[in-house]
């Protein structure tokens, strides 16, 4: 609590010295962090050590609910806040200020915006190897069926397509980090919702970016509408639909907006279905990161991560459906 205490000093500071209005502190109650009066006007606030693309999505769903349990508006408190992610964040209605100055707040009369304001950001030294490349896949593994945490190191590691070495120091870790409980006998996980969701931040921030192989759009506008009866496997392998039609195809609730296309294939076979490359494109090709003698398909677990990265409140909607649903193995 000290490091959310010392970000929330200094937001509180930096907003005083950009506004020349000072908020005052109050604690907070059961398990929120604090309250914070801002002109006679009240927030709840929640405090993010780090707000990037791969957790604004869970931290938005998590504003939401935490303000409508509460009743009053919510305002995120964090070391700092990108400007594409602020303004997302604007345009759902939440009240945030960073340790750099930056804020947007607006409540009844009260109307303050500082943009601009810059922080020094320090270099991410000593991170977990169970949240780099290697241990992405593997948390993946165990996230599609926990059940794989009794396996042997050598049988992980042909599944998650990693070095034996690496599995051997990330499953350490993952006991450090209490997310797999170590008996004699068996490998159990445990604490599987927030490894979910640090999950789904590494895969986002790390991993994602590393499989987009292009963005494409389709020729024909009526392709958007008639998506489900292209045949992904034709001519030459295998192809899913993941994100946003892949939510459609579990729950037939969502209308997909962004496509996304998980495939061993490379992205020219996909000018087949008359798709052509778009750096502006909605339809997006990714590289499947596990073998197919893993499973067949997409999992429901990936589904839902694409789904709350997007900070979309129909897809995290819609995610919860699937987490409900599909993933209650997760607690």
């Amino acid at each position: 609590m000290k490091k959310e205490k010392y970000i929330l000093d200094e937001a509180v500071l930096s907003l005083f010295k950009y506004t020349n209005i000072q908020a005052v502190v109050k604690d907070g109650r059961l398990r929120y962090d604090a309250f914070l009066m801002i002109a006679n006007e009240e927030f709840v606030v929640e405090i993010k050590s780090e707000v990037t693309k791969g957790n604004k999505g869970i931290i938005l769903a998590g504003l939401k609910e935490t303000s409508r349990e509460n009743n009053l508006p919510i305002i995120l408190i964090t070391k700092y806040i990108p400007s594409e992610i602020a303004k997302e964040y604007v345009a759902e209605g939440i009240n945030y200020l960073d340790v750099a100055g930056n804020c947007n707040i607006k409540q009844h009369n009260l109307v303050l915006h500082v943009e601009g304001k810059k922080i020094e950001r320090a270099a991410k030294v000593n991170q977990p190897r169970a949240f780099q490349e290697a241990g992405i896949k593997l948390i993946f593994l165990f996230l599609v069926d926990p059940a794989k945490a009794q396996l042997t190191y050598r049988e992980l590691a042909e599944l998650a397509n990693i070095s034996l070495g690496s599995v051997g120091t990330i499953m350490q870790e993952l006991i450090d980090l209490n997310f797999i409980l170590r008996t004699k006998q068996t490998m159990k996980l445990k604490n599987t919702k927030e490894l979910l969701n640090r999950w789904i931040t590494a895969y986002h921030d790390v991993l994602r970016p590393r499989l987009l192989m292009k963005h494409m759009r389709f020729v024909r506008p009526e392709s958007y509408t008639k998506w489900k009866e292209i045949d992904l496997n034709y001519p030459d392998g295998l192809a899913y639909w993941g994100g946003e039609p892949g939510a459609n195809l579990l729950t037939n609730y969502l209308h997909p907006g962004i496509f996304t296309i998980y495939t061993y294939r490379n992205w020219l076979s996909f000018k087949e279905f008359g798709l052509i490359p778009d750096e502006t494109g909605n339809v997006e090709i990714l590289v499947i990161f596990w073998g197919p003698q893993t499973f067949m398909g997409i999992p429901p677990v990936l589904i839902y991560a694409d789904l709350m990265s997007s900070g979309s409140d129909r897809n995290i909607e819609t995610a919860n459906m699937i987490f409900n649903n599909e993933l209650q193995y997760i607690k």
